[in-house]
């Protein structure tokens, strides 16, 4: 990994598209910094469209979408990506979203996961959901670190579910869907881009990052991503010194500097 600050004019000058994980990659102690909010707004400014990319859900991302100087949210961990176009939001399902209900294995779920993982809870953002579930072992107290969130994560496979491991909660879910085929399909069906390696950064900080990272060219961990190195095989291409939403602000600093050099 190399500091962001070793970013080119030329690869700078090429940014069309900025996509970011929320929690710990624009946020510090569960808070959106006043500094990477300017950073939002700092892009919007530029011309540079943001997607954030996240596990939280959907009613947070109308929210967003309708709010934050974004072009667009990717929410659930894929399952859809919220738009605006002419003044009405709209929306876009992956296809493989289950139809039918799921409700009662996602419920199975949960009531396992509560049983066999003392201290996990179902996640207080779960009524605003309509894919997935989120069991926090480290957003609201007690934290129970990452021994905790391999073991919700082993039994939400149990059960024949996708389970991907946060640095906040396991997020479960029925579909052959994740956040890089929700930005594919973002890109190449509602953006109509053909050709995007060069076009595209992604920020993030946690394991569930890494397919994000191992797919874009163009990645870069905010400095909180450290502890969590060994459990990467594909890594951000470049790190900030700063953490979570100071970070995410540093970096914004530097590809604007960048493409005005």
């Amino acid at each position: 990994m190399k500091p962001i600050s070793e970013l080119t004019p030329e690869t700078a000058k090429k940014i069309q598209y900025v996509f970011h994980d929320i929690d710990d990659t624009i946020t510090n102690d569960g808070k959106l910094t006043a500094d990477a909010y300017r950073a939002l707004w700092m892009l919007f400014e530029e011309g540079i469209q943001v997607v954030p990319v996240t596990g939280r859900p959907a009613g947070w991302c109308d929210m967003i979408v309708r709010e934050w100087p974004v072009e667009a949210v990717i929410g659930e961990n894929g399952a859809f990506v919220y738009y605006m176009e002419d003044g009405k939001r709209k929306e876009f399902y992956h296809p493989s979203v289950p139809l039918e209900s799921v409700s009662e294995k996602l419920n199975a779920i949960r009531e396992a996961c509560l049983k066999e993982v003392p201290g996990c809870r179902v996640s207080k953002d779960q009524p605003y959901r309509v894919c997935d579930l989120a069991i926090d072992f480290n957003e609201d107290e007690p934290k129970l670190g990452l021994d905790a969130a391999q073991k919700i994560k082993e039994v939400c496979e149990r059960f024949g579910a996708v389970a991907k491991i946060s640095s906040i909660h396991v997020n479960t879910w029925f579909g052959d869907y994740s956040k890089v085929d929700m930005a594919k399909l973002f890109l190449t069906q509602i953006k109509k881009e053909t050709d995007f390696s060069e076009k595209v950064i992604f920020f993030g900080d946690s394991p569930n990052d890494e397919p994000m990272f191992s797919f874009f060219p163009l990645s870069c961990g905010v400095s909180n991503i450290r502890p969590f190195l060994s459990h990467f095989i594909y890594l951000p291409l470049y790190l900030t010194k700063g953490q979570g939403g100071y970070g995410f602000d540093e970096a914004v600093r530097w590809i604007l500097q960048k493409r005005r050099s």
